[in-house]
């Protein structure tokens, strides 16, 4: 069978894939899951199917993602107030 790992590829180039994937996979996770509270249905969409290893997901947690969490909070904290 054929092993990554030990098969002449360069190590450095195969764990340098796996940091890279661990990296996406993270940033991808996080992305789609406040995505999918939100209720953002275009950018579940985009960040599911594009793959920037983690800079569009980066982008839209810091950028998009926290601007609707933050609107909810105020609506419970208006809502306890009342």
């Amino acid at each position: 069978m054929f092993d990554v790992l030990t098969s002449g590829v360069v190590p450095e180039f195969s764990l340098l894939a796996i940091v890279f994937i661990v990296w996406a996979l993270i940033w991808k996770g996080w992305a789609l899951w406040i995505a999918a509270r939100n209720k953002h249905k275009r950018w579940f969409i985009a960040l599911l199917v594009i793959n920037t290893i983690g800079i569009l997901e980066i982008i839209y947690i810091f950028g998009f993602g926290k601007k609707e969490l933050d609107s909810s909070v105020e609506e419970v904290a208006e809502t306890i107030a009342e």
